[in-house]
């Protein structure tokens, strides 16, 4: 078994070892096996360490069949003794992201009876699944005081290991799922939890927690939050868009909310005011198509080529035309770039079926679409020009 150093002390940054062996695992990635590493693989919910062995690259750290897999980007160059460097940076991180999940999770449990059945730990923010289904923003705060002050008291962090039988020793708040090797992490007079991740040594060094959001999945409550650095990292994004929306809004950032409010509601008005403006419009452009009916053996057709109009506007359109004339036919074609679509619809006196027109005039430009026999839509390449489209429609009518 390999000798896993960031149990003996996991601020462990760097480390000479021996290298047992390099190989390619079945997808030919090389990794290297060591008599002791600093590196911790991936397990736990918690994300595996990078760093560098003799200068390179360790980009994914496994523990497979016992043993712990570096997967570096190139073979060492032929030696025996190597030269481990841990990106202590991303490690302290997860350190802090870890144990503060320890800590809030034991705030629930001891404030709401409330277990925790599940983490993840991000690369942004950190997640809880919470086995309830409802949560106030009263208990939120609670539970985020009481473990902030348990990082404030800067209590140390015990690790243990012990055997099945000591268990009942303890006040676990989870039993763990392995029968041996069990590593127990203490926070003494909060939490006693099994858990094989690495953490800092006082809870001083968590920092803060800052609850995010919490919201439901399924039966559960999943809540968001961040811890340490990633603190101060929020707070500065954060404090930086609020700066910039005081600006914009010009109102200090105790009436941004005020601000924004009269700000949607008079988007709000301009929006209502605009759709009557096109309703207006619309009606006008119905009023002058209407004017160039045409009769086509008897029959009253109206149709007219349009360029980039949406094809809701066209069904608009045509609703609008045969609600205003139950005798016309109205064929109606926007040319849209390298696209043609088009909408065809009768007034209630008409026995013309759009619906088969339709059908007969989609082969023409490779199209697709349907309807009924009262109003019928389609598009397809612009293959031929909508003016030519329309000659082919009069032709079956």
């Amino acid at each position: 078994m390999v000798e896993r150093l960031y149990y003996s002390d996991a601020y462990i940054q760097s480390f000479t070892t021996q290298l047992i062996k390099q190989e390619k695992d079945e997808k030919g990635n090389v990794y290297a096996v060591l008599t002791e590493t600093a590196f911790y693989p991936t397990g736990g919910g918690q994300p595996h360490d990078v760093g560098t062995l003799n200068d390179v690259p360790v980009i994914n750290v496994e523990e497979i069949d016992g043993e712990v897999r570096h997967y570096i980007e190139k073979p060492l160059d032929g030696v025996d003794e190597v030269f481990g460097i841990i990106n202590w940076q991303r490690r302290f991180d997860h350190m802090q992201q870890h144990l503060g999940q320890h800590i809030l999770s034991a705030c629930f449990e001891e404030l709401f009876h409330i277990p925790t059945v599940s983490f993840h730990l991000g690369t942004e923010f950190v997640t809880i699944d919470l086995d309830i289904d409802q949560l106030t923003e009263e208990q939120i705060i609670e539970v985020e005081c009481l473990a902030n002050q348990v990082i404030l008291e800067n209590r140390s962090v015990e690790t243990k290991w012990v055997t099945e039988s000591e268990l009942r020793q303890y006040p676990l708040r989870k039993v763990p799922t392995v029968q041996s090797d069990i590593r127990l992490v203490i926070i003494p007079e909060l939490d006693y939890n099994g858990c094989g991740g690495t953490h800092p040594k006082t809870t001083g060094d968590v920092r803060a927690i800052q609850i995010l959001n919490w919201e439901r999945q399924k039966k559960k409550i999943r809540v968001q939050f961040v811890c340490g650095e990633r603190v101060l990292t929020q707070f500065r994004a954060k404090h930086k868009i609020v700066s910039q929306l005081t600006q914009l809004l010009s109102a200090p950032e105790q009436d941004m909310v005020s601000a924004v409010n009269r700000l949607l509601d008079h988007e709000k008005d301009l929006q209502k005011s605009l759709e009557e403006s096109r309703e207006r419009l619309l009606n006008y452009e119905v009023t002058e198509l209407l004017d160039n009916t045409n009769l086509q053996n008897g029959v009253p057709i109206l149709s007219r080529v349009f360029q980039g109009r949406t094809i809701q506007e066209l069904q608009k359109l045509v609703r609008l035309l045969t609600s205003k004339r139950n005798d016309i036919n109205v064929f109606l074609v926007a040319e849209n770039e390298d696209k043609l679509q088009f909408v065809f619809g009768r007034g209630a006196a008409s026995e013309v079926s759009m619906n088969s027109i339709i059908r007969q005039t989609l082969p023409l430009v490779n199209g697709k679409g349907g309807g009924n026999d009262a109003l019928a839509q389609g598009g397809g390449e612009a293959v031929i020009t909508g003016q030519q489209l329309l000659n082919q429609v009069v032709e079956l009518l």
